[in-house]
């Protein structure tokens, strides 16, 4: 439903094209936790739009390398997911480390915060 949305804003002018998506997987009465509604959602995002990808919970980080393969990008952080691991609570630096761990290992790269403003068009600005 949200994708639909999304593409219905553009349609009506309300955002611009290309847009950016986060696909959010596992959310209770939202997108299940597979890979088929995971991969039915990316053949449904606009070829000109940038896509990211996540899992709340404890497929985090399969769906960091489903990102990957699906050739999105990805999210992690303690607010999709609070364990390293079964009993171990994570701090948010830890779930980084990881996921670059993973993204690195399957040969993908990651860029850093100018290189993501270049890619989205987003302009920094000086804090207030």
């Amino acid at each position: 439903g949200h994708l639909w949305y999304a593409k219905q804003l553009v349609a009506d002018g309300i955002l611009d094209s290309p847009a950016l998506v986060q696909l959010c997987m596992g959310v209770p009465w939202g997108a299940p936790d597979d890979l088929n509604t995971f991969m039915a959602m990316v053949n449904n995002v606009p070829d000109d739009w940038t896509f990211s990808a996540f899992a709340l919970g404890r497929n985090q980080m399969a769906y960091v390398a489903a990102a990957v393969l699906a050739g999105g990008n990805v999210r992690v952080g303690l607010e999709d997911n609070l364990w390293l691991g079964k009993g171990e609570l994570a701090q948010n630096w830890q779930l980084v480390e990881r996921a670059v761990t993973i993204v690195e290992n399957m040969g993908a790269k990651v860029i850093g915060p100018e290189e993501v403003r270049q890619k989205l068009g987003l302009q920094k600005r000086a804090p207030k």
